[in-house]
C-alpha cells in the first residue's frame, strides 16, 4: 500500500503540503511525477509545481537525487518505512491540474501525488486534511471515512477531486447514482432544473450503449460524479473514468424562474454530454496504443479523430435525443460547425490521423498560422462521423450508433486499432464504405456533406459570411489583427498578424464593418487600408470579395419546404436514436 497525505497548507499562498509513506521501500526506492494528464495532450511539466523534497527514514533525514525532471531516487535503507514531504504551487484554474485559494480548491492526483515506482500496482491510499470550516470533498473515488481508496495508481490519477463549500445534488439512472457538484455558482442557480437536464443526457447514452434497463453490472462504473467550477469566463472540460472536471461561466447556469434554454446553457450541456460520454470512448473503448499510459513521455495514436471527433459529433446529437432541443437548433448548431471548418484553410494541409498524431506539437500550442496549417480532429472529426452515419444510414443498412456498440462489444468495452474501426464498418456498411473512411481520415478532402444529409430534407444554403471571415482576418482585441487566412484577399493585401487596422480609403476606423460605409463608389471593390505594423505606418491594397458569398464559411441547414413522408422518416430516426 502507498500513503498520501495531502494537506491545505497555505491558501494565501497557493500551496499544498503532501507526504507519501511506504512501510517497505525498495533499496533504491525512484519516485516519479506525470508529465501530462490523459485527456490533454501537451506535456505539462507538473514537476515545475514541487519544492521542498525531503526523505525521511526512522527520524533521520535520507538523500535525493534528481535524476531527470520529474524523477528522484531515495537512497534509502531497504525494508524500513520511509517518508517523503514536499510542496506544491497550485494556482492553475484549469481542469488539467491544481488549485487553491481562500473560496476553493481543486487536484488531479497527477499533478500532486509522486508515483512510486515498482508500487503502481498496490493500493494507493489517499486522505486529505486541514479542510477550511465548511469546506467538503468531492469526488468519485470510493471513501471508506477515512481515507479515498484506488485499486492502483492508474485509478487514483484518474480521480479528481474538488475541495470547498459548493453545492451540490444527486439523481439515479437505471439505479447507478450520479453527483453533481457546483462552485463559483450565482445566487439564481437553478440546481434541480440542471439535475434534471443532465439526468436526460445520462438516461439517453446509457441506453445508447447498452439499450433500454440494462443491468447494473453492464455499466462502466458504478457512481459518476460531476465536478464544475463556475466562473466568469472559461469553458472545458477533462474526462475521467467515473467523473469529470468541468469549467463554464456561471452566467450560462440555469436560472430560477427562468425556463429559457440560452445559447450558454446549451454549450454547457454539450460539455455534459461531451465528457459523459467519454466514459466509454476514450475511457474504456480506446486506441490500442493507450492501453496503458506512459506518464513520462508524449503518447501518440493517429485515431483522435475516432476518440474526440466522433464523441464530438454525439455531444450535441444527444441534445436532441434527449429532448433537451429541436431540430432547428440542432441543425443550426450544426451549421456552425459545419461553416467552422470550411473557414480553416488548414484542412487541405492536414488530414485527420495527421491531426492526431501531432496534437502534442500542434493543437494545444496554437499560434497565428495555425488555421492555415492544421485542422481540429474534434470540429473535423465529427463531421466525418456525420459522414459515415449518414452514409450508413443511406445504404438503409445500418448506421454509426450500431458501428459503436458492435465495437464496444467486439473489444469488451478495451483498445481499439484502426483496422479494428474500419472492419467493424466493413461488416455494416460494406468495404467500399471502409475504403472511402479510410481516404476521409487520410487524405484533405471535404466531405459530401450536402447530398448526404438531402434524403433527409435537410435543406444545405450559404447565408453571407461576416465581413471579417469574407476577408480573410481573425481580429483581436479591437481592430488588431490576430490571424490571416491562407488565401484570403487579406493574405493577398500583404496583412501580417499583429497589424492594426486604422483607416480606410482616408477614412478613421473605429470598427472593421465601418469600411463598407467608405467605399468608393467608382471601384467599390477595392480598398486602401491604412495598416500600423510595430512603429510604421503603411499602406495596403485590398480587394473585397466580389459576393458575399464568395467563400463557403456560413453554411446554413434547414428543413425542407416539401421534404417527403421518408425523408421525414429518416430524419426522425436520425436525430432520435
Amino acid at each position: 500500500m502507498v500513503d498520501f497525505l495531502i494537506s491545505i497548507e497555505d491558501v494565501g499562498s497557493h500551496h499544498f503540503q503532501v507526504e507519501i509513506r511506504l512501510a517497505a521501500p525498495a533499496a533504491q526506492q525512484l519516485f516519479s511525477l506525470p508529465v501530462w494528464i490523459p485527456g490533454s495532450y501537451l506535456v505539462r511539466e507538473f514537476s515545475r509545481h514541487l519544492s521542498g523534497l525531503r526523505a525521511e527514514q526512522g527520524g533521520r533525514t535520507i538523500e535525493l537525487t534528481q535524476l531527470s525532471k520529474n524523477r528522484w531516487q531515495a537512497g534509502n535503507l531497504a525494508g524500513e518505512p520511509l517518508k517523503l514531504s514536499y510542496r506544491v504551487y497550485a494556482f492553475d484554474t484549469s481542469v488539467r491540474a491544481a488549485y487553491l485559494s481562500a473560496e476553493r480548491g481543486f487536484f488531479n492526483p497527477s499533478s500532486l501525488c509522486l508515483r512510486a515506482e515498482g508500487r503502481e500496482a498496490e493500493i494507493q491510499r489517499l486522505s486529505v486534511q486541514g479542510l477550511p470550516e465548511g469546506w467538503q470533498v468531492g469526488t468519485a473515488l470510493p471513501f471508506d471515512g477515512r481515507h479515498y481508496l484506488a485499486a492502483d495508481y492508474d485509478e487514483l490519477v484518474d480521480h479528481p477531486f474538488e475541495l470547498g463549500a459548493f453545492w451540490r445534488g444527486q439523481f439515479e439512472v437505471e439505479g447507478v447514482p450520479h453527483e453533481f457538484i457546483v462552485a463559483g455558482a450565482l445566487p439564481v442557480f437553478d440546481g434541480d432544473r440542471l439535475l434534471e437536464q443532465a439526468r436526460r443526457i445520462c438516461a439517453a447514452q446509457i441506453a445508447f450503449w447498452h439499450g433500454k434497463h440494462p443491468k447494473r453490472n453492464e455499466l462502466p462504473f458504478d457512481r459518476y460524479v460531476f465536478l464544475l467550477n463556475a466562473v466568469e469566463e472559461g469553458y472545458g472540460g477533462l474526462e475521467h473514468r467515473s467523473s469529470t472536471a468541468l469549467i463554464a461561466p456561471r452566467r450560462d447556469l440555469p436560472r430560477l424562474g427562468n425556463a429559457e434554454v440560452s445559447e450558454g446553457l446549451v454549450r454547457l450541456l454539450g460539455l455534459i454530454s461531451h465528457e459523459y460520454f467519454h466514459s466509454w470512448n476514450v475511457k474504456r473503448l480506446r486506441p490500442a496504443e493507450f492501453a496503458r499510459y506512459d506518464y513520462d513521455v508524449e503518447n501518440y495514436t493517429e485515431l483522435l479523430w475516432f476518440f474526440e471527433g466522433f464523441t464530438s459529433y454525439y455531444d450535441e446529437l444527444f441534445l436532441a435525443r434527449s429532448g433537451l432541443i429541436d431540430e432547428a437548433r440542432y441543425l443550426k448548431l450544426l451549421s456552425t460547425a459545419i461553416s467552422g471548418v470550411l473557414a480553416t484553410p488548414g484542412r487541405q494541409v492536414q488530414s485527420l490521423a495527421e491531426a492526431s498524431f501531432e496534437a502534442w506539437t500542434k493543437y494545444y500550442r496554437p499560434d497565428e498560422n495555425t488555421p492555415n496549417s492544421t485542422i481540429s480532429y474534434y470540429n473535423k472529426g465529427a463531421l466525418l462521423a456525420m459522414a459515415l452515419d449518414l452514409s450508413l444510414r443511406g445504404s438503409g443498412h445500418a448506421s454509426l450508433d450500431e458501428v459503436m456498440r458492435k465495437l464496444w462489444a467486439h473489444s469488451d468495452g478495451g483498445p481499439i486499432s484502426e483496422a479494428e474501426i474500419l472492419t467493424a464498418v466493413a461488416e455494416l456498411g460494406g468495404s467500399e464504405l471502409a475504403g472511402q473512411l479510410r481516404q476521409w481520415v487520410h487524405g484533405h478532402v471535404d466531405f459530401p456533406l450536402a447530398s448526404l444529409l438531402d434524403p433527409l430534407g435537410v435543406h444545405w444554403g450559404f447565408e453571407s459570411a461576416p465581413l471579417a471571415l469574407r476577408l480573410g482576418l481573425k481580429l483581436g482585441d479591437g481592430l488588431q489583427v490576430k490571424q490571416v487566412l491562407a488565401g484570403s484577399p487579406a493574405a493577398a493585401a500583404g496583412l501580417c498578424a499583429g497589424d492594426e487596422l486604422i483607416a480606410c480609403n482616408g477614412w478613421r476606423l473605429r470598427k472593421l464593418d465601418d469600411v463598407t460605409l467608405f467605399l468608393d463608389q467608382r471601384d467599390p471593390l477595392r480598398l486602401h487600408l491604412l495598416v500600423g505594423r510595430e512603429q510604421r505606418v503603411m499602406d495596403l491594397a485590398l480587394r473585397m470579395p466580389e459576393s458575399a458569398v464568395s467563400v463557403p464559411v456560413a453554411v446554413n441547414l434547414s428543413i425542407a419546404e416539401k421534404a417527403t413522408a421518408r425523408a421525414q422518416t429518416l430524419r426522425h430516426a436520425w436525430l432520435g436514436g
